[in-house]
Formats: structure tokens, C-alpha cells, sequence
């Protein structure tokens, strides 16, 4: 992130991190799907949001100078002052949610009907927030708890808000032949007004399911870093600082996945 004077320069790179930890080389082209699916749902959803520009002929000279770096993978946006929130809505029972509701029957203090399995569709989206932790993981908060960090209104607009952009999503991302599992929302202030910002349904923010191999019981494949987990899980890292380097065959299909996403959801291919 870049200080442009009266605005910001977002800049996404290749690499990936899993369990808190950056890999030691990169994903080709995920920089650039992330941000210009964020450009896609900028523009689609009906939300006020921070992106001015993803166009680098359209950004300020000192950012045209480095146009081959950073074509595709900048994003010009309005200052904002965030909230020091995660806004997650979960529309099934998987990751962290599920985790707490086998525990506790609840998911951040959302008492959930009994026997519900792994990825099962809520009756309705539950908004589920969370810590922005400056180190380690992000940790689920009940809404009171947020309530009482950012307040009564302001929190009562960010779960109204997060649950609107995330029904959209869902709803646009189902005619494409995917299911939108959660997502992560972040929110700040510019100009006086409650604003969208930082990535937005993204596969990194996002869990994407395709809608012919889900079911109910087992974990559906997504569009994300499944394929670094996977192999991290099979050589028992320790997650812990450094990363390895991840195989080209892990690289590869962790590459396709996030073009794959790209492609279905815009109707067109990043790359030629």
C-alpha cells in the first residue's frame, strides 16, 4: 500500500501465505485476479466503495512510470479510516463456524438449530464478525462485543450492509454456477460515510463452491489455496515462519483455481 497523495495505491501481489505464514515463492496471476475481481464487484454491487481506478493510464505519472509491474494488479482508492472489525456473514456451516457450532452449538454466540452437518445451508445468512488481529488469526466476536467497539448504529449498519453485498454476491454468483459459502467484508469511513473497501468477494476473502459437487457431510473443493493447504497438511508443517517452497504441480493447479474463478465469474479469461 501506497501513499498517492489524496489517495492510496493498493497494489496485490503473487505471493500467498497459509496458516498465517507467507510461502517462499509466489502464485502466478493471483495478484491480478484478486484485484480485478475486486474492480468486477466494485462495479457490480450497488454499495459505496473506496476504488477510484484500476486503469494505470488513469493514475498519477509516478504510478505510469512502473505501468509494466503494475498493470493489472493496482488498484487507485480514497483514504478511509477502517473500522477495527472483520465483517463475515456465513450462508453455510463450514471453516471456523463449524468448528464452534460442534463445540458450542453456536457460531459467534448465533445459537444454530441442532444436528446441523458439515456445509450445510443456513436458514438464513448469519453475520459473524471478528477481530482484525495485528499478528495470528483473526478471532470471532459475538455482535455485542462489536457493538461495544464501534457502536450501536454503526455496528447495526456494517451487519445490514455485510449481509446485503453478501446477498448479492451469492445470488449473482449461483447464476454462474457457483455457490458463495461466506465471505469477509472490511468498512471504513470516507467523507463522512460508511464505505466498502479493500478487497470484495474475492477466492482469498471468499469461499467459493462449485454447485455440481456440493453436498452435504464433506467439505466441497474451492476456488482458493486448498491445493497449498493440502500439501502443507502432508509434509506436517509446523506453520511456523519460514515457508516452504511449494512444488510446481501445487503452484500450477493453485494458479488455474484462481483463473478458473476469474473466468466464471466475470464470463471472461484474465489472460490471452
Amino acid at each position: 500500500m501506497y501513499d498517492a497523495g489524496d489517495a492510496l495505491l493498493i497494489v496485490t501481489t503473487d505471493r500467498l501465505s497459509a496458516f498465517d505464514v507467507v510461502m517462499a515463492n509466489g502464485i502466478p496471476f493471483k495478484g491480478k485476479v484478486l484485484n480485478r475481481l475486486s474492480e468486477f464487484w466494485f462495479n457490480h454491487l450497488d454499495v459505496p466503495h473506496h476504488m477510484i481506478t484500476c486503469e494505470i493510464d488513469e493514475m498519477p505519472p509516478a504510478v505510469r512510470e512502473h505501468a509494466d509491474v503494475l498493470r493489472d494488479r493496482a488498484m487507485l482508492v480514497r483514504k478511509a479510516e477502517p473500522f477495527p472489525v472483520e465483517c463475515v456473514v456465513r450462508g453455510y456451516l463450514i471453516g471456523s463456524g463449524w468448528s464452534d457450532y460442534r463445540r458450542t452449538g453456536t457460531v459467534c454466540g448465533i445459537e444454530l438449530p441442532a444436528n446441523l452437518e458439515q456445509a450445510a445451508r443456513l436458514d438464513a445468512p448469519i453475520f459473524t464478525p471478528a477481530t482484525k488481529a495485528e499478528s495470528g488469526h483473526d478471532e470471532n466476536i459475538s455482535f455485542e462485543i462489536m457493538a461495544e467497539t464501534v457502536g450501536d448504529a454503526v455496528a447495526e449498519k456494517l451487519r445490514a450492509s455485510t449481509l446485503s453485498v453478501y446477498q448479492a454476491g451469492a445470488a449473482f454468483a449461483e447464476t454462474k454456477g457457483l455457490i458463495l459459502a461466506d465471505t469477509k467484508l472490511e468498512f471504513g469511513m470516507v467523507d463522512g460515510a460508511i464505505t466498502l473497501i479493500d478487497e470484495v468477494l474475492t477466492p482469498d476473502s471468499s469461499r467459493y463452491w462449485p454447485k455440481s459437487e456440493y453436498q452435504v457431510g464433506v467439505s466441497p473443493p474451492s476456488f482458493d489455496k486448498q491445493f497449498v493447504r493440502d500439501f502443507l497438511e502432508s509434509i506436517d508443517f509446523n506453520k511456523q515462519p519460514p515457508g516452504p517452497t511449494l512444488p510446481e504441480d501445487v503452484v500450477r493447479k493453485t494458479s488455474a483455481k484462481y483463473l478458473e474463478a476469474f473466468r466464471l465469474l466475470t464470463g471472461r479469461d484474465l489472460i490471452a
